[in-house]
């Protein structure tokens, strides 16, 4: 072990009966963390038990120790302060592996292909504006269809502020993967929450998707004339809004935020602010081939294009991204190509993965500096 863990060894140095091992389990909340220390535990008769994580740069499978003389794996770790890591255990039995939830960690985080074990290092702690506020007015969303001419028809989510008056000119947020926002990142409880705390003005929020996503979304110039040439106009001929650069921000993560960067690249100087998370930038700083896959081939060419001429699409973009991503280097290395167009650039890092609960800790923060609200403008 690198790291000092108490619990483990006092049991380990005692008798390892099963009542010892019962007392421990039942006396202690899992995963175990002492200071930078974590200590993954399971229970069970098997073959054997590998951690499963994503944290770039350690080994995705790690094996647990099977305790002598019981039923009982561990395995400790570093997890650096403010850490949030998500995790699976493989179980082996039979000779046959199956991946599983830790069962004796209560913590989950949900996403559109199940549900994740999740550790917290010290320091870290979910936000408190992420909860439902039962005193902050909700905002009302509804499904919109829409007859494109790039697409065909289509529907959106539209979220109209519970203060919406018909006189007052409203910015517009329009969100890639909008209704997963919603889902798995609590954005309505979010906006619900920052408006009505006047930390971010009113706004209209369109809720985008795709069937076609991996697709659409990998600078796919069509989908930058649905939004900047049909959707956006048509939303400013109906509903209250700013209709100014500055009044319009495309938000994305992953692949949604590559669609919002193209979008921006497209349509230059269209949408004045930009929000961006853990962006799937890759590109190749010799020829154009990419270890990420055929998949990311036309990202790398609008990367690739970026790179090698970068302009200021707009005028505020905030960038975030998790130190635990393989996606780390791109996104990091977006930051000063954009800035040198003279952009007004804020990039911010957390000790966490690619993963919606990641992205929902930073929405404070971006939403907040895109658009400050009364309450923060009168601070500044």
């Amino acid at each position: 072990m690198s790291v000092h863990a108490v619990a483990i060894k006092a049991l380990e140095a005692g008798p390892h009966t099963p009542q010892a091992v019962d007392e421990f389990v039942s006396s202690n909340s899992f995963p175990i963390v002492e200071g930078p220390a974590i200590t993954i535990v399971y229970r069970g008769d098997v073959e054997a038990v590998n951690l499963k994580h994503w944290v770039y740069g350690l080994p995705s499978s790690q094996p647990l120790v099977r305790m002598a003389e019981t039923d009982l794996w561990h395995l400790t770790l570093e997890l650096p302060t403010a850490s949030r890591v998500e995790y699976k255990l493989e179980v082996v039995k039979d000779g046959r592996g199956q991946w599983s939830n830790d069962p004796l960690n209560p913590n989950r985080a949900r996403d559109p292909f199940g549900a994740n074990s999740v550790a917290h290092g010290v320091g870290y702690e979910a936000p408190h504006w992420i909860e439902h506020d039962p005193t902050a007015a909700p905002g009302r969303i509804d499904e919109i269809a829409f007859d494109s001419k790039v697409f065909g028809r289509r529907s959106f989510g539209l979220y109209v502020p519970a203060r919406l008056r018909l006189t007052r000119k409203y910015p517009l947020l329009v969100v890639h993967d909008g209704h997963d926002y919603l889902r798995y990142a609590a954005l309505g409880s979010i906006l619900d929450n920052l408006m009505d705390r006047l930390e971010i003005p009113d706004m209209i929020v369109v809720l985008t998707s795709s069937a076609n996503r991996l697709g659409e979304y990998a600078a796919d110039e069509r989908h930058a004339q649905y939004l900047a040439d049909e959707l956006v106009p048509h939303l400013e001929r109906i509903l209250p809004l700013d209709g100014t650069p500055q009044g319009r921000c495309l938000m994305g993560a992953s692949f949604g935020a590559v669609a919002a960067l193209s979008t921006a690249w497209y349509r230059p100087g269209f949408f004045g602010k930009l929000l961006l998370q853990s962006g799937s930038f890759a590109f190749t700083d010799i020829g154009d081939r990419n270890h990420r896959g055929p998949l990311f081939d036309p990202v790398v060419s609008f990367m690739n294009q970026l790179r090698a001429q970068p302009i200021a699409m707009s005028e505020r973009v905030f960038v975030s991204c998790g130190t635990y991503e393989s996606l780390i280097y791109e996104n990091r290395s977006l930051v000063p190509m954009l800035q040198g167009t003279n952009m007004d650039v804020r990039y911010v890092e957390a000790r966490d993965g690619h993963n919606w609960e990641n992205w929902r800790d930073r929405l404070r923060d971006g939403l907040s500096w895109l658009f400050p609200g009364p309450f923060l403008l009168t601070y500044e």
